[in-house]
This record gives C-alpha cells, sequence and structure tokens, in this order.
C-alpha cells in the first residue's frame, strides 16, 4: 500500500505529508480546495506525463515521494525490480520524481536513477488510478479488446505471445514475398549494381584483419629508425665491458658465498640469479631483433597504396574489413537469391503457406480463449450492475470478426478479434454500442463494475477512485459507496468524492482545504475525527448552513455505513 506521501511546491501545495493506511480513505474539501491535485502529484510520481505548470510559482522544482510497503513478496513488482536492477528491501519501495521549472524530469526507484518509461511501467504494478476521463476508454471500441485481454490475466498474455511470435515470422514471411513480386525491372537493375560491388570487393582479395595488420607494419617501416637506435641503445647499456650485465653478474658473484651463510642473504643471491639470466635472455631478443631490421622504402609504398585501396571500399561497403568481406557475402547469396528468383518464390509461397496455418490455429486458440472469458466476464459484470440497481441493464461483448473466416486481411497483432461492448438499459430495448445510449452516471456504474472485478486480478497495491460518483445521487450514490467500499476490503482505495454516501463509509477521512498565507494560495490534508467527520457531511450534505437535522442525517448515514462495513467484513473473511 501507500503508507506516505510527501509533495513539495505542486501548483497550489507548498508543502504536504500525509500517512495513508489500508481500507478505504475519502478526501473531500470544497471544489478547488486541492483534491485533484493531490491525484494528479500521485499520478505524476507513478509516471504520468509532466509539465514545468505543475512547479508552484516561484519555486525552481516540485517534489513528489512515496512509500509503498508490499507484504506479498509475490507482488508483481518484485518481477519488474529484477528486470530492471532495482533493489527491494524489507518490501518497501521509494519512489520519486522531481520536476524543474524547464520540465525536466528526474525520476529514482530505491534511490535509482530511472527513466520516466522504467517508473511508468513499475508504476504500473503499484497504482491503478480510474478518474473520469477512463469513462473515455468505454466509449472508445478501440480499447475494449484490451479491457477484455487485460481481465485474462498471465493465461492470455501467455496464449498472446506465442501468438505474436508466430505472427511476426508470418509477416516476415510476406513482406520477403513481396519484395520479389515487385517489378522485374528494379529487381534487374539492383542484380547489375550487386554484381558490380561483388566484382570490386573480390578484384581487392582481403584478408581479414588485412588494414589492421597493414597500419601495424606501416608504423614500424615509418619509426625505423627510432626503433633501431632503441634497440642499439637498450643492447649496448646491457652488454660489453663495464656494462648492466656485468654489474649485474658481479652482484651474483659477490652474494654467492654468502647465500650458504644466511638463509635471507641466499634468497637475495636467487633474486640477482634469476633477474641476470632473464636480462641475458632478454640482450639476446634484442640482438636478434636488431639482426631482422632492415628498411624497406618500396614495401613502405606498397603498404600505403594497398591501405589507400582499402579506404576506399570502407567508403562504400563498411567501416572494417570485416563488414566488407560480410556486406560481400550478403550481396552474394542475394545474387544468388535473384538468378535463382522463380525457385526462391515457390519456397517463399510454400513456407508462407504453412505459417499461414500456424498463425490462424494459433489466433483461434486466442479467440476461443476470449469468447470463454467474455462469458466469464458478461456474467460478473451482470452481477456489480445488480448491485449498483442496474439490475434491468443488460451487458453482451459481441465479437465483430471478419465474414471471410479464412481472409489473411483479419490477422492482426492481436489476433483475429475484434469486440465492442453493447448494453441495453430498458427491458424490451435491443442491445445497442455502449458509447451510443449510456449517460454519465451510467457510465460511472459501468467502470466502477469493471474495476471491482478487475481488482480482483490485476493485483496492484493501491486504487484511486477520482470523483468517479459523478451523475449519481439517492440510493445509487449508497450502492457505489458500498461498491468502492467492497473494493477496499483488504486493500487499500483512496477516493475523492463529493456524495455522504461515500464519506461515510470510510475508515480514514482525510478533509482536504486551502488558505491564504502571506499572500499565497497554500492546499492542507486535515484527518477528520467522528465529531468533525459528522460536521464535514452535514456540509457535503445541505451545502454552507450545517442544522442539528443534517448532523442527524450525517450520524444516520455514519451508522448505516457501519452496518454495511461490517457485513462486508464478514463476507471477505468467509473467502
Amino acid at each position: 500500500m501507500l503508507a506516505e506521501l510527501s509533495i513539495k511546491n505542486f501548483a497550489i501545495i507548498d508543502s504536504l505529508s500525509i500517512s495513508l493506511e489500508k481500507g478505504l480513505t475519502v478526501l473531500t474539501g470544497e471544489t478547488g480546495a486541492g483534491k485533484s491535485i493531490i491525484i494528479d502529484a500521485v499520478h505524476l510520481l507513478v509516471g504520468g506525463r509532466g509539465s514545468s505548470e505543475f512547479v508552484r510559482y516561484g519555486e525552481e522544482r516540485a517534489e513528489i515521494e512515496g512509500l509503498f510497503l508490499i507484504e506479498d513478496d509475490r507482488h508483481p513488482c518484485y518481477e519488474k525490480a529484477t528486470e530492471f536492477g532495482i533493489d527491494i528491501s524489507e518490501g518497501m519501495i521509494v519512489l520519486r520524481r522531481d520536476i524543474s521549472r524547464s520540465g525536466k524530469s528526474v525520476c529514482r526507484i530505491n534511490g535509482k536513477l530511472v527513466t520516466i518509461a522504467i517508473l511508468r511501467e513499475f508504476g504500473r504494478t503499484l497504482i491503478d488510478i480510474h478518474g473520469q476521463h477512463e469513462h473515455q476508454d468505454l466509449m472508445n471500441q478501440d480499447q475494449h479488446l484490451r479491457m477484455l485481454d487485460q481481465y485474462g490475466g498471465k493465461e492470455l498474455e501467455h496464449a498472446l505471445e506465442e501468438y505474436q511470435q508466430v505472427y511476426k515470422k508470418y509477416t516476415t514471411v510476406k513482406q520477403r514475398l513481396k519484395k520479389f513480386n515487385e517489378n522485374e525491372q528494379e529487381m534487374a537493375h539492383r542484380l547489375d549494381l550487386i554484381q558490380f560491388q561483388l566484382h570490386e570487393i573480390g578484384k581487392a582479395n582481403l584478408r581479414p584483419n588485412e588494414d589492421i595488420e597493414l597500419a601495424e607494419e606501416k608504423r614500424k617501416i615509418s619509426n625505423y629508425e627510432k626503433i633501431f637506435k632503441g634497440l642499439q641503445n637498450s643492447y649496448t647499456a646491457l652488454h660489453g665491458d663495464q656494462r648492466g650485465l656485468d654489474w649485474v653478474g658481479l652482484a651474483m658473484n659477490h652474494t654467492e658465498d654468502l647465500a650458504i651463510i644466511d638463509k635471507e642473504l641466499k634468497e637475495i643471491h636467487e633474486t640477482i640469479s634469476n633477474s641476470f639470466y632473464l636480462l641475458e635472455e632478454i640482450s639476446y631478443k634484442i640482438r636478434d631483433q636488431l639482426d631482422q631490421l632492415e628498411f624497406d622504402p618500396a614495401r613502405l609504398d606498397h603498404i600505403e597504396g594497398r591501405l589507400n585501396e582499402i579506404t576506399l571500399l570502407k567508403r562504400k561497403y563498411g567501416q572494417s574489413v570485416e563488414e566488407i568481406l560480410e556486406y560481400a557475402a550478403k550481396i552474394e547469396d542475394e545474387i544468388d537469391t535473384i538468378l535463382n528468383r522463380e525457385q526462391h518464390i515457390d519456397h517463399l509461397r510454400e513456407e508462407l503457406r504453412s505459417v499461414l496455418e500456424d498463425v490462424k490455429i494459433e489466433a483461434e486458440n486466442i479467440s476461443e480463449l476470449r469468447k470463454k472469458l467474455a462469458k466469464d466476464l458478461i456474467y460478473k459484470i451482470g452481477q456489480e450492475l445488480k448491485d449498483l440497481h442496474m439490475e434491468k441493464t443488460t451487458f453482451d461483448i459481441l465479437f465483430l470478426q471478419n465474414e471471410e473466416t479464412d481472409s489473411e486481411q483479419k490477422l492482426t497483432p492481436n489476433g483475429i478479434d475484434d469486440i465492442e461492448f453493447y448494453i441495453s438499459t430498458n427491458p424490451g430495448e435491443p442491445l445497442k454500442p455502449l458509447a451510443k445510449i449510456a449517460s454519465g452516471g451510467e457510465l460511472s456504474r459501468m467502470m466502477l463494475a469493471i474495476k471491482s472485478i478487475f481488482s480482483k486480478h490485476q493485483g496492484v497495491t493501491s486504487i484511486i477512485f477520482d470523483e468517479v460518483d459523478t451523475g449519481v445521487s439517492g440510493r445509487v450514490a449508497q450502492a457505489i459507496a458500498e461498491k468502492i467500499y467492497g473494493v477496499a476490503v483488504g486493500s487499500q482505495v483512496l477516493c475523492i468524492s463529493h456524495l455522504p454516501q461515500v464519506a461515510a463509509m470510510a475508515d480514514t477521512h482525510l478533509f482536504i482545504s486551502k488558505e491564504t498565507v502571506q499572500g499565497r494560495t497554500t492546499t492542507s490534508v486535515t484527518s477528520l475525527n467522528e465529531s468533525e467527520k459528522i460536521k464535514e457531511m452535514g456540509r457535503m450534505i445541505s451545502g454552507v448552513e450545517i442544522t442539528d437535522l443534517t448532523k442527524e442525517h450525517a450520524k444516520e448515514l455514519i451508522k448505516m455505513a457501519e452496518e454495511s462495513k461490517k457485513n462486508r467484513q464478514l463476507v471477505h473473511n468467509k473467502r
């Protein structure tokens, strides 16, 4: 769960630190007090799109930090942590994001710098934020398949991965076949070009690493005089009367008799002896090098000419001799392919037929799996909608496949399925696309029903609802409150709400307010006790004026909520 949230210099927030608990935490307050700003901060913390506009006026940067406590050692975040090389100690994860006035973001997970993409991918395993904008997913048919696949979990994810591997092979073979069927004149021009290139490379008769070897030889010949003098002076320093080897040999002779007397002196003698014989061997090698050394101007000219020839080939075909030779091998295969074009086309067609059969089988398997999942999801959403007083609503998932079942055109990276959510809100009315007939309140309940189901499958640490109760009232508001609390049992839910029914269900009630201090507006958060909660709920019920009657109404709501919460807890514990 999200245990601590720290926000500094973010929008109208100066400095804010919030401790959060398990269960349902409800955030209430006047419009514009900063409730949604807090949710915006959490959204940025888990990889949302940032902007310099979030930085508080007059400050250099905004800072957001969150501490998450993970109790389940099989939580998906551990897999992500391993993937990105992040250490998790004692089930604690700290996310931090700084946004500068220039708009630049710095992201960290447990102190390690990460990209926004990694932060976003990691954040998805920790928090699921549901706001009014998510109604757009329900209105967008393109998102319906994604939502069904999300419900399918790991089983469907693995099936999709297997399908996509075969589909990738299918598209590769198809592209190669298409290339072979292109304009024959272009193919002929291509053949002329690569045959010329292969002839040019072959005529050079290149050897692997030839450029490196020639450059080394050129460096030696160019520095002949320096090498000769260095070797000659080295040899002279070692060999001859009163030279290095004479003095080392003399030291070896002087310590030879001493080695018999003292063990430590014996070690000194052995070291000197080893040094003498080593230096003697080296001096012989220097002499051999001097004997072999010769200056050949003609050889130098030949090397320079050869290197120039290789340089010209590098400009055309690669950065090294190895790359040039690899390119030659590649175009040699291409020449063979073009010259035997018909044979290769037949081979590719046969391969395409085989791969197409495989990809169709995988696609059909996924489609069958989706249809089973759809039936299960339809039933569960129906049960959830009954709880939300939409018992007369019929929900269905229609599979909109192409009429030509053998058509290749319907194959996509996601399979052969195209689905759309349909509903009928009144008995006797035909099913119609959800996007065309659902009202705002119905969309809120539909999304809440889906989230109630998905929250059991996603394994996220925290769920945030940002004003999902918009457009509802009365018994529907009570049903939504109970549904949100049901999601919170055994987990953590943060909810921004204007409904007293939702506030009554809160395990923790946070009041968001704003005030002006020294000419600047700032937001503060207060955790309400029982009497303060009654007062705030009275304001939510009646507006500005809070009467004894509204207080009694608030107390009654809280009493009813406590009974409902007990029943929900009993149901949860029995599971």
